[in-house]
């Protein structure tokens, strides 16, 4: 079954809103340019994306009166700090992402920012430079078409 406009969840991590605003500016572009359509659900940091994901998956599959997801974009920034917390919210946060994706067979592009600074994260979520949210949003519209190409479309 092919999904003729794919309706996305863009899930963003607000700790760092101006670069939030940027990767889901690149990331909305791109959904749009296919003709798609996307719910925002903003969370605080990083780490409570992979809960909002989860959260927006059951309520999917609660009710077909609640939203229907073809994918998932999570959006975010971790700059690196002078402790180890940069590691743990880097690692765990692609782990749960990934695990979320394998579990209910849902694509989700991670746009996920892991930085030293601040000036390479606006380098990757500019539009006009690495478009990190664009990017995470065509990788997930991409795995859409993958399930559409085995029969498993929404």
């Amino acid at each position: 079954m092919k999904v003729a406009a794919p309706h996305l969840l863009i899930v963003e991590a607000r700790f760092y809103d101006a670069i939030a605003d940027e990767l889901a500016k690149g990331a909305i572009a791109e959904i749009e340019k296919v003709g798609g359509t996307y719910d925002r659900v903003a969370v605080p940091g990083v780490l409570e994306i992979p809960l909002a994901i989860l959260l927006g998956l059951e309520a999917m599959s609660e009710s077909a009166d609640n939203p229907q997801y073809d994918g998932v974009v999570a959006l975010g920034c971790v700059i690196r700090g002078e402790t180890s917390h940069y590691d743990i919210v880097a690692g765990e946060s692609a782990r749960a992402v990934m695990d979320l994706s394998i579990d209910y067979g849902v694509p989700i592009g991670n746009g996920i920012l892991t930085v030293e600074n601040e000036a390479q994260a606006w380098a990757r979520a500019r539009m006009s430079e690495k478009n990190k949210g664009g990017g995470a949003a065509a990788a997930s519209l991409d795995m859409v078409k993958v399930k559409e190409r085995f029969g498993l479309a929404s």
